[in-house]
C-alpha cells in the first residue's frame, strides 16, 4: 500500500523552482536556486521532493549522456519522450507512435509483455548551432 504524502512547503518550494527552470536541471543545481533565494532547504529534501514530483507525474526524469539524473517539471502527463538541446538545455516534449510500436513489436518477438522503455533525443538546437 503506497503510503500518502503530504504537501510540504518544501516540496511546494521544489516544484515552484522546477517550474521556472529552462529545461532539465540536477537536484544540486535546483538546491543552489533555492539556497541562493534565501531557502533552508537541505539536498536531501529536495531530492525526496524530486522524486515525489517524479512518482506523481509532475515532473520528468532522465538521465543525462554524462549519467545524472536531470528534473524537469511536466508539461505532457502519461507517456512521452523527449529532445534536448545539450549547449542550452531547451527541451520539446514528444510523441512517438513509432517508437511505442517498435518497443511493442521487438518485446512480442521475444516473448515479451507490459514493456516499458525510455527514450531521449540529445542534439543542439538551432540557436546553439550557430
Amino acid at each position: 500500500m503506497t503510503a500518502t504524502r503530504r504537501n510540504t512547503w518544501q516540496r511546494e518550494a521544489v516544484r515552484a523552482a522546477l517550474a521556472e527552470a529552462r529545461g532539465f536541471v540536477s537536484a544540486q543545481r535546483l538546491h543552489e536556486d533555492l539556497r541562493a533565494q534565501g531557502s533552508t532547504i537541505g539536498l536531501a529534501t529536495v531530492y525526496r521532493a524530486l522524486s515525489a514530483l517524479v512518482e506523481a507525474g509532475e515532473a520528468d526524469c532522465l538521465q543525462s549522456p554524462e549519467g545524472e539524473n536531470l528534473f524537469r517539471s511536466c508539461a505532457t502527463h502519461g507517456h512521452h519522450h523527449h529532445l534536448i538541446c545539450r549547449g542550452c538545455g531547451e527541451t520539446r516534449e514528444l510523441e512517438a507512435r513509432v517508437v511505442e510500436q517498435w518497443a511493442s513489436r521487438v518485446g512480442a518477438e521475444h516473448g515479451f509483455t507490459e514493456i516499458e522503455h525510455v527514450v531521449d533525443l540529445f542534439g543542439l538546437c538551432a540557436n546553439c548551432r550557430e
